[in-house]
């Protein structure tokens, strides 16, 4: 047998928790040092510290949490923190690639190299100019010049003047032209015109023309030994230059090598250098010193000789650069575009059209500027793109980074482009969302359980004792330094954890959502000033409260007008008949309010059919549907027994025309359908709440406390008359943090407030009937409300039978 227990009236001082600012040892935060982490968030911050501590590959962190409990601020914090204690992860610079220019290479050194080895190569190049202009114009060069060509000049000469001599031996005389070697036959020493020549006996022109056959095989071997020659004298020069170029540059590039002597990547490349100065001497030769033209700006590399951005090939472009004590960067990335994450390869427009690109135009993503660190990014906006994310993954699993433009993966003819050196990764990637979105990306991608390995859940309350309370101390103190506001009193700070406690909806639990806190410690101290006050007190952070509410109020106003006037049908004293005062929550954004709201029942004989009206309509949500059907599975257990419930019933909301949802009314609905069974007429002075489960017993609602402030105000407009008051499950007690309005009202016997843990108690407080229990011949004690709608019920069963009877 089932033990009832009456409904329990709660006093005041058990409605809401109050907190000593005497127990907080302080007279004012000047006292309390600044927060460092999370408040109350100890088990997200041991498994973010595991994520980041975590070497192994796939251990990067998902950070999931409501919105508001400071999960980026407190992230930031402990990423920093981390950082401090890893070394810099040193620069990455792209350089020309000689042997494939379009492949740049990328090159690791270590910090603070990046840019010394900028200055390095802009003062090679510099001193390259100058001792390669010096070499060139030295007296020195010009000897070695002559004596390496004197000879060949001297053969050539030789060579050319038996040549002649031998033509001028047959009265030919020979003429050196660019084209090759001109015959012109002679008489008298002197050149004969064409003209002339033609005028001639045809015995002296054959003579002639023989002649100048004959000197055709000596000519022409004169003209290849004189091509040869040139040759070897290109040569000699060449080896030359090659010779001088080497000694004037040779020693700068050797002065780089040792300085770069920890880098094979880098020497090697400065080897490359070395031969491609040598083998494009002309470039450097081609300007004096001081002659190149400054590129500051695009509009003036547009303007730039092909030998100017020739030259460019030596440059360094440091993609990333660290400072030596500067510790493992700390990215947090809130827009992550594709560009934003991953860098982007630069193209400039030429004034002959076209655009051109090189290694120095290649741009750093987050990516980039967090390897050998922590990147941090909004879950949400990476997911809502799948570009980035499938990039992102890639990155992960490679742990390499690729350059590339997104635009040239999905182009319809591809385009020629830099093809980078791909940089090597050894990154730590933090994303922050719902917990919603974990679950779904869980569910929907493999790759997550892969990559994000660790799950750090940030939770929305923390259990309300000492170290909570200093915690919310710590909080107001760094508030104070960062936003520059006035330092709270102990009152002011009691009053703020009160405020968490009503955040939370609990007697036990404060809320960790910060983000209303600062913005409630901000609102007051802005009130504390107004009134010139040294110190934020309680009263500041009560206005602060009560301001708040008040610019949000505006629809929970109009309706508090509306019950005032009668254009909401509600009763607040005398009883009915199937018709009870239900109470729900109107959230309205950053604000929610409770409000009464009629339902009624009626019934009669049928066939077991319980209507919801908002459900016909389509106006209910799952959760009100499943918490309808939990209503008809209590009737079935509770007087279905062997036979079907001969009844046809309509239960709804009376003037509401919104979607509504939750099960919260369930026991209101109940109620009213009782009431209309056993013909027993409920008070109306009197609202309930509660879901219910199928063998009666009153399960904890949301919002609590808004609804019973609703009644409370609702009552008012019409005049307390120390009669009225709320139901609601024993298991909300303990979430009761109500205003001090109702609970003075209750301190004065103006209002009330039962707990009940069964229908069965609530029923016999709002009917004054008991409800009563089967005995042992399981039936209901007469007079009881059970014994009072089992009677109907079978009455109707009856009238039921009888006209089937009579109908077949």
């Amino acid at each position: 047998m089932s033990i009832t227990y009456g409904a329990r009236e709660l006093e005041a001082g058990s409605l809401r928790r109050t907190h000593p600012p005497e127990t907080l040892g302080f007279s004012s935060t000047e006292e309390v040092p600044p927060v460092e982490g999370p408040v109350g968030q100890n088990r997200a911050a041991e498994a973010i510290g595991f994520g980041l501590e975590s070497r192994m590959a796939g251990y990067n962190v998902f950070v999931t949490g409501p919105v508001g409990v400071g999960k980026r601020t407190a992230l930031e914090a402990q990423l920093h923190k981390q950082a401090r204690d890893r070394p810099s992860p040193g620069d990455w610079v792209y350089l020309h690639d000689f042997h494939e220019p379009r492949r740049p290479i990328a090159v690791a050194l270590p910090s603070g190299q990046g840019e010394q080895l900028v200055g390095d190569m802009r003062r090679l190049l510099e001193d390259a100019r100058r001792e390669l202009a010096a070499a060139f114009e030295s007296d020195m060069y010009s000897r070695r010049q002559r004596e390496l060509t004197e000879p060949i000049e001297r053969e050539q000469e030789a060579a050319l003047t038996e040549l002649r001599e031998r033509a001028q031996a047959n009265a030919i005389a020979l003429e050196l032209t660019p084209t090759g070697v001109m015959t012109v036959p002679l008489r008298g020493g002197q050149p004969i015109t064409p003209a002339d020549f033609a005028g001639l006996p045809e015995p002296v022109r054959n003579r002639y023309q023989a002649a100048i056959e004959d000197l055709g095989p000596p000519i022409e071997a004169f003209l290849a030994g004189m091509r040869g020659r040139q040759r070897e004298a290109r040569s000699r020069l060449r080896a030359l230059e090659h010779e001088v170029a080497l000694f004037a540059v040779g020693h700068l590039i050797d002065e780089l090598k040792e300085r770069y002597a920890g880098c094979d990547k880098l020497t090697g490349w400065l080897t490359s250098v070395q031969e491609d100065v040598i083998e494009n001497l002309a470039q450097f030769r081609a300007q004096a010193v001081g002659d190149a033209p400054e590129a500051s700006s695009s509009l003036a590399q547009a303007f730039l000789g092909g030998a100017e951005r020739a030259l460019a090939r030596y440059e360094v472009n440091v993609l990333v650069a660290h400072d030596t004590n500067g510790g493992a960067p700390v990215i947090a990335e809130s827009n992550p575009t594709y560009a934003n994450l991953f860098g982007r390869i630069e193209h400039q427009g030429m004034l002959g059209g076209g655009f051109v690109t090189d290694h120095r135009m290649l741009r750093p993503g987050a990516v980039h500027r967090a390897n050998g660190g922590y990147l941090l990014l909004p879950a949400a906006e990476v997911l809502a793109q799948p570009p980035v994310w499938l990039k992102l993954k890639e990155v992960l699993r490679t742990g390499q980074i690729r350059l590339e433009n997104l635009a040239e993966q999905y182009a319809l003819f591809p385009t020629a482009t830099l093809a980078p050196e791909p940089i090597e990764l050894d990154l730590k990637v933090v994303l922050v969302g719902s917990p919603l979105l974990y679950e779904l990306a869980y569910a929907l991608d493999e790759d997550v359980r892969k990559l994000f390995r660790v799950k750090a859940e940030f939770d929305w309350r923390v259990t309300w004792d000492e170290t909570a309370a200093a915690g919310y101390a710590s909080f107001l103190s760094s508030q104070v330094g960062s936003a520059g506001l006035l330092h709270f009193d102990a009152g002011a700070v009691a009053r703020v954890i009160e405020h968490g406690g009503r955040l939370a909806e609990s007697q036990d639990w404060l809320s960790t959502r910060f983000v209303e806190i600062a913005g409630l410690a901000a609102e007051a101290s802005h009130w504390a000033a107004r009134e010139s006050s040294k110190l934020v007190r309680a009263e500041h952070v009560e206005r602060a409260i009560e301001q708040k509410v008040r610019r949000s109020d505006l629809i929970e106003r109009h309706l508090q007008e509306m019950v005032r006037d009668g254009t909401l049908l509600l009763d607040f004293d005398g009883e009915r008949i199937g018709q009870i005062n239900g109470l729900s929550v109107l959230e309205l954004g950053d604000y929610s309010f409770g409000r009464p709201v009629r339902i009624t029942a009626s019934a009669g004989a049928g066939r077991g059919a319980l209507v919801s009206i908002e459900r016909e309509a389509e106006l209910s949500g799952h959760i009100h549907d499943k918490g309808f059907l939990t209503l008809t599975g209590y009737l079935r257990g509770r007087y279905g027994g062997e036979r079907r419930i001969a009844l046809a019933a309509n239960l709804t909301f009376e003037q509401s025309y919104d979607q509504i949802d939750g099960d919260s009314a369930a026991s209101a609905e109940l109620y009213a359908l009782l009431s209309e069974l056993a013909e027993a007429p409920l008070r109306q002075d009197v609202a309930v709440t509660g879901s219910i489960n199928q063998h009666g017993e009153l399960q904890a609602i949301g919002g609590v406390n808004e609804k019973i402030e609703g009644f409370h105000r609702a009552c008012s407009l019409r005049g307390l008359t120390g009669t009225q008051g709320v139901i609601i499950p024993e298991a909300n007690v303990r979430h009761l943090m109500l205003s001090a309005e109702v609970v003075d009202s209750v301190r004065a016997g103006r209002f009330h407030v039962w707990s009940a843990r069964t229908v069965e108690e609530g029923i016999e407080l709002l009917t004054g009937i008991p409800a009563g229990e089967r005995g042992p011949d399981v039936q209901f004690p007469d007079g009881t409300l059970h014994a009072r709608v089992e009677e109907r019920l079978e009455r109707w069963a009856r009238m039921t039978e009888e006209q089937n009877l009579a109908a077949g």
